[in-house]
């Protein structure tokens, strides 16, 4: 029964993450894209919006007209796991 209650629970806590990764790439991409909005580094404001764990594999992608794309790696409670990526897009119109 306990290796049952352990597996439950470490898929739990993955899901708790990956969620926490979500939340974070759209904190992200809003900061990125008022960043952009006025001429500023969109890479350099998501990154300063991230928790430090989260800032490896970090991707930011600009379009014209004010759209920017952030994408993170989902942390894994195994390091040897590839669970993939998430990302958030937000818009702000260019004010410059």
């Amino acid at each position: 029964m306990l290796p049952l209650v352990i597996v439950v629970v470490a898929l739990a806590w993955q899901a708790v993450l990956a969620a926490q990764a979500v939340w974070h790439a759209r904190v992200a991409a809003r900061a990125a894209a008022r960043a952009h909005a006025v001429g500023a580094d969109a890479e350099r404001a998501a990154r300063g919006h991230l928790p430090s764990g989260l800032e490896r594999g970090l991707r930011v992608t600009t379009r014209e007209g004010g759209d920017v794309r952030v994408s993170i790696r989902v942390p894994a409670i195994l390091p040897s796991l590839g669970l993939g990526r998430v990302g958030a897009t937000s818009h702000f119109r260019p004010q410059t």
